[in-house]
């Protein structure tokens, strides 16, 4: 595949229960992201067993989405907060090489 004029980078995806939500954000913004998207009420099947979308009483008893990209030297930093967060509470974590057309938007 031909990633002419892209610059490489990492994307983290992570999906957590709403109470976790916070600490990822924090840990997102303290690694020295510019930022993230954050998708609330997303549904899925796994471990945990089926988890609904829909948004019952808040959102802390949904799951959440959080996606981030990092230049590449960022990503070590915001993969060693993470790990040990996800060692003690439910979710999954996705990391994968990424091409980004505005290199400065991510630095």
């Amino acid at each position: 595949m031909d990633h002419d004029g892209l610059t490489k980078m990492t994307k983290i995806e992570v999906v957590v229960g709403g109470t976790e939500v916070p600490a990822v954000r924090e840990l997102i913004q303290t690694s020295g992201a510019s930022g993230f998207t954050s998708v609330s009420g997303v549904s899925g099947l796994g471990h945990g067993g089926y988890h609904q979308g829909n948004l019952l009483f808040n959102e802390r008893d949904t799951l959440a989405l959080l996606i981030t990209v990092v230049p590449d030297d960022r990503a070590a930093g915001l993969l060693a907060g993470l790990r040990p967060l996800l060692e003690q509470a439910s979710g999954v974590m996705f990391v994968s090489d990424t091409y980004v057309s505005r290199p400065e938007y991510f630095r």
